[in-house]
């Protein structure tokens, strides 16, 4: 195992791949230095004196600036560097050829739905369209699991919000745009949509914004307009559990999974071991036709032309420099500048900047063309790498991901989160003492690669995870219990 690594020959840091000593001597390819202070792993050491001003290259860009001269051998960090993030940007479209070679499609247990989607779980899930009747949906989801014995269904889920009602424009769009994805999901063999009767987002507009739908999978319970909503709603149930009780497991090409790529407690690691490997298995399964699916906009900030030289024509290019600036204009809107990220816990870890955190962040998107970008609440169109307006916020970009589409969720972190989605939410950790420490979080180690482990072969590991996850093995978010939805809200609460 090296002690540091200098990701691009261009950088002018190494990232510590252990706790470094002061006094002592480290090699960084051809180049080394005497490290002049401890510094923790994950953390950045100047591989050669960095004058004030200067950008700082890590990933072989410039994560930021020097704020003041910094010696070789130096810890490089949020004491002696600074963003170089502004404002909205002109974006200039160059494009590369980025193809994959094609693979032949490997194979996994799924539920082959009447649409044509795959579902690789085959549950009954309960979405109340207003928060008034979350605990409604709550009990009906506990006491109506004796409805599964002896059938091919998976569980009963409710998903609650607090949103639905108060709500006025573009929050009142997004919330019935979400859940009227989240019903349409492969996932949940049947669905029981829960209204109270007075709320802003009615029936009517519900089943405008679903569409064409059948009538047997989706069935609706208005709680105003019955005397006992729990009976009403176990008859209700029992029909779902019938509906979605006529599938089975069958074999199913790997094209067919769509997979939400997302990452949260980010350390110096991530951007080296887990996102790069997650990556490398987005490139296996884009080469099989698969689709995959990269959010959190504002954490592709000072990383964007990894990202747009990949767009596969102009107009997707514009749609996605479109993407960016528009949420560089929702930062600023609310008065909040658009390098705000990173978090607390990105900054121990050893993220400096926006920059720092973008360039490792949008390594989960790995080498493959962007065919599409998606708005908030819109699903997959076009297999292949999809990019979709969300924030950055763990639960609210994760749910949109689930909406978008993806059967299950690879979600890399450093320091290590319980939380789960609508689907299989798999924690790969970046660094292995988390994996260690958290098994009952973590279901994939990633921090192999800081141990010799080849990216190729993290990747190819991935990948079998999840066709074993999309095969029916649970994740450590599904034996947990751990399940939730968050709805991204911009507006004022009438």
């Amino acid at each position: 195992m090296n002690d540091v690594i200098q990701i691009h020959p261009n950088d002018s840091v190494a990232v510590a791949l252990r706790q470094l000593r002061k006094g002592e001597a480290v090699t960084a390819g051809t180049v080394s230095v005497t490290v002049l202070e401890d510094i923790p792993r994950g953390h950045k050491i100047a591989l050669r004196p960095i004058t004030k001003g200067e950008a700082v290259r890590k990933y072989g860009v410039a994560i930021g600036h020097a704020v003041r001269d910094i010696p070789a051998g130096a810890h490089v960090h949020t004491h002696n560097m600074q963003t170089n993030l502004s404002g909205e940007e002109e974006y200039t479209y160059r494009p590369a050829d980025c193809r994959l070679t094609p693979r032949p499609a490997e194979t996994f247990q799924g539920f082959l739905r009447k649409d044509g989607q795959a579902g690789i779980r085959n549950e009954v899930w309960i979405l109340p369209t207003v928060g008034c009747v979350n605990d409604v949906a709550r009990r009906l989801a506990a006491d109506n699991q004796d409805l599964l014995q002896g059938t091919a269904v998976d569980g009963i889920y409710a998903f609650t919000h607090p949103y639905g009602c108060s709500q006025s424009g573009a929050d009142h769009a997004q919330t019935r745009r979400l859940l009227a994805a989240l019903t349409r999901h492969p996932n949940a063999g049947a669905v029981l949509v829960l209204h109270l009767g007075c709320e802003n987002l009615t029936h009517g507009q519900f089943v405008e914004e679903l569409g064409d739908y059948d009538p047997e999978r989706v069935r609706f319970l208005t709680c105003q307009q019955v005397d006992d909503e729990f009976s009403a709603g176990r008859k209700l149930l029992q029909e779902c559990v019938a509906f979605a009780g006529q599938f089975r497991r069958q074999p199913l090409p790997a094209s067919k999974l769509v997979v939400g790529l997302k990452c949260g407690g980010s350390d110096g690691l991530s951007g080296i071991t887990a996102n790069p490997a997650v990556g490398r298995f987005s490139d296996l399964l884009l080469a099989e036709g698969g689709s995959t699916i990269l959010t959190e906009v504002p954490e592709m900030f000072g990383a964007e032309s990894m990202l747009l030289d990949r767009c596969v024509s102009p107009e997707v290019f514009q749609k996605a420099a479109a993407m960016l600036n528009g949420f560089k204009d929702y930062f600023l809107s609310h008065h909040t500048v658009v390098y705000e990220n990173p978090s607390p816990g990105n900054k121990a870890g050893g993220i400096s900047t926006l920059e720092d955190k973008s360039c490792g962040c949008v390594q989960k998107g790995g080498t493959a063309p962007v065919s599409d970008v998606l708005g908030y609440g819109e699903r997959v169109r076009t297999p292949g790498l999809s990019l979709l307006y969300g924030p950055g916020n763990d639960l609210i970009s994760s749910t949109a991901l689930a909406a978008a589409g993806a059967q299950l969720i690879l979600f890399t972190t450093g320091r290590g989160t319980p939380f789960g989605t609508p689907v299989p939410t798999l924690k790969i950790a970046s660094n292995s003492e988390l994996a260690e420490y958290k098994p009952g979080w973590i279901d994939f180690n990633a921090g192999t690669v800081a141990e010799g482990e080849t990216l190729d072969q993290a990747g190819r590991r991935l990948l079998q995870l999840v066709l074993e996850t999309a095969g029916g093995n649970r994740s450590k978010n599904e034996l947990n219990g751990y399940r939730g939805i968050a709805i991204f809200k911009d507006g004022v609460s009438l």
